[in-house]
């Protein structure tokens, strides 16, 4: 129930996430990701979900077309040369707190893991793939409103 419990919460962030700022490829993406949280939490609440050969929601090797996505919007943005403080724009404050909520739910899924718990297939690669994509989107999410990021630079 924790794990399903931090996707849904997950979920939720995305769906404001996609709310705030421009009706872009950005919130169609944010929008496209609500679906597929909705998938991984049915799969999750599906004890059958994870043998093999059992019907998914969250069809296998979902986390490529993540990497697919990152590739995508790395290509339009600025080398990172230094760490990045969460901030900026208000969407990508946002999207950096659904990253820190999408770790959480990444823990989730390891603890269920090592309880013995079954995961579905590709779940933990999603969630894994996703922080990634969520780290990126709030970069990008700061291009797109003009507003520089925040470099930590340490002491």
């Amino acid at each position: 129930m924790e794990a399903i419990g931090a996707v849904d919460e997950l979920n939720a962030h995305l769906g404001l996430c996609a709310t705030t700022g421009e009706k872009d490829a950005l919130a169609a993406q944010l929008i496209t990701l609500c679906a597929k949280l909705f998938e991984l939490g049915a799969d999750l609440a599906d004890t059958e979900s994870s043998t093999p050969g059992a019907k998914r929601l969250l069809p296998a090797g979902a986390e490529q077309e993540l990497e697919v996505w990152i590739d995508g919007w790395e290509a339009v943005l600025p080398p990172l040369r230094h760490f990045i403080l969460p901030g900026g724009s208000e969407r990508s404050a946002r999207l950096q707190v659904a990253r820190a909520v999408c770790r959480r739910a990444e823990r989730s899924l390891v603890t269920m893991g090592e309880a013995g718990d079954a995961l579905p297939p590709g779940a933990l690669a999603f969630v894994n793939r996703l922080g990634d994509l969520l780290f990126v989107m709030a970069r990008v999410a700061n291009q797109a409103a003009g507003v520089g990021e925040v470099e930590w630079r340490g002491k």
